[in-house]
């Protein structure tokens, strides 16, 4: 059996800090400020370019061990999880009169909004499309960091009519007066609205503020829920034609999350900047994007199995797949902070490490809420050994460092598993994507993980 020596457990976890800067440049050289005009929201930027955008946790600079930071991201996200899992089940159903959206996430990136421009604060969620932030006049709104954006006040603000491409989803978008709008989440938040265009302003870190116009955003007049951490909004990096990803039209994205443990910025790359030049090494880190009719807007990829040590699971490639009927399979989620594996597979997941880890299985796994935990030993923690996890996708096998997938708390005693159980679907949480550039090329339907030091981006 093959394992893994750790000189300490103190292990780090990303924390996820990213986001892209924006693209599209003038004619001009010398400005910092990008501004492309184009009349529709499918028209492609110039892929040549590319910019970032920095992103930090929603809990980024509070003085918690990284078992606590795992625990609040837990509780924030069994909504989420639970929403998944009842989109997978129902996706082939008949009876859905209106969409429910996974909602939350764990990080938050900047921007401002208008002319002049209004600084806004927004989770990034690769589970849903809509952009959106609370508007005046706010007649039912959250607290936030920020102001409330008053559409009135930017002279380069303007509303969508119901003929636009932005109002297509009958679903999502009644014509009343204009394009009204209601999202709601699986946490029983909402935002209610109108639909409105307008200049979005990032900061990229490398070249200075980024605009582009003509932006379709949700303007949010009725919001409810608890589930927006310390944000203003969404925005929403899914597959649909209302993200953000797919108004830039830029065919690539990537992002690249810091430790949970480190208050370092993650990024999110977009347009050519996206790859960091990995074009020819990414090769060898890709697998295919699986498309699911039913929920079109995640990111699915195909796992075919997973090694613990030299120990491959005793299950079928069919365990992890995608069904005829939209539920199963596995996505690639930024908001999700554990990886959820179906029943089947975790319990062979979880059997194996008990006989790998040689060490007690702790009977406080329920009172910190992972499902499995080991108590350290008192002293000489640095002989204990972790075996080495590979998780094998359709033409990739990518190994996780220890830190990835294991949680160690000294002041409590153990070390956890960053793993659980799923009824219906699987998910590849943001722990196992730390220090990892997540490139996801849209135009050749792949996804490329790339061992990565994100904080030195």
């Amino acid at each position: 059996m093959t394992q893994m020596r750790i000189v300490s457990l103190v292990f780090l976890m990303d924390s996820f800090q990213s986001l892209p800067s924006l693209l599209l440049l003038l004619l001009t050289t010398t400005s910092l400020l990008v501004q492309p005009s184009f009349s529709t929201p499918h028209q492609s930027l110039n892929t040549k370019l590319g910019f970032r955008v920095g992103a930090t946790r929603v809990d980024y600079g509070k003085n918690l061990t990284k078992l606590q930071l795992v625990q609040r991201s837990l509780h924030r996200g069994r909504a989420r999880l639970e929403m998944f899992t009842k989109m997978a089940t129902t996706a082939s159903g008949n009876n859905i009169q209106a969409p429910i959206f996974p909602g939350s996430g764990e990080f938050l990136m900047n921007m401002s909004i208008g002319t002049p421009s209004v600084p806004m604060s927004a989770i990034l969620d690769t589970g849903s499309d809509l952009i959106w932030t609370q508007c005046m006049p706010c007649t039912k709104c959250f607290d936030q960091p920020t102001p409330v954006f008053d559409t009135t006040k930017s002279s380069t603000c303007s509303n969508v009519s119901c003929t636009s491409d932005f109002c297509q989803d009958m679903n999502v978008f009644k014509c009343m007066d204009g394009c009204k709008y209601l999202y709601s989440y699986g946490d029983e938040s909402s935002t209610e609205g109108f639909m409105a265009q307008d200049t979005f302003t990032f900061e990229d870190s490398g070249s200075g503020p980024v605009s582009i116009p003509n932006i379709g955003f949700g303007c949010g007049v009725n919001n409810q829920g608890t589930g927006f951490g310390q944000g203003s909004g969404l925005v929403g990096l899914g597959r649909g034609p209302l993200s953000l990803v797919s108004q830039l039209g830029l065919g690539k994205f990537s992002y690249c999350l810091t430790s949970i443990s480190e208050n370092k910025t993650s990024n999110v790359l977009f347009g050519a900047l996206a790859d960091l030049n990995y074009s020819t090494s990414g090769a060898s880190h890709r697998t295919p994007l699986v498309q699911n009719p039913f929920q079109p807007s995640f990111y699915y990829v195909s796992l075919e199995g997973i090694t613990i040590g030299e120990t491959l699971l005793p299950m079928p490639k069919s365990t992890m797949k995608l069904k005829e009927d939209g539920s199963g399979g596995m996505i690639i989620d930024s908001g999700t902070t554990l990886t959820y594996l179906q029943e089947e597979a975790f319990r062979a997941l979880k059997m194996e490490f008990k006989s790998q880890m040689k060490l007690r299985v702790s009977e406080s796994s329920d009172t910190i809420g992972l499902d499995l935990c080991f108590d350290l030993p008192t002293e000489d923690l640095s002989e204990i050994t972790v075996p080495k996890l590979k998780l094998h996708f359709e033409g990739v096998d990518l190994e996780l460092p220890p830190e990835n997938y294991m949680i160690s708390d000294p002041s409590m005693g153990v070390v956890c598993l960053a793993m659980a159980a799923s009824s219906r679907m699987s998910i590849l949480g943001n722990i196992q994507q730390q220090n990892l550039l997540v490139l996801h090329d849209l135009e050749k339907e792949t996804v490329s993980f790339i061992p990565t030091q994100c904080d030195q981006l």
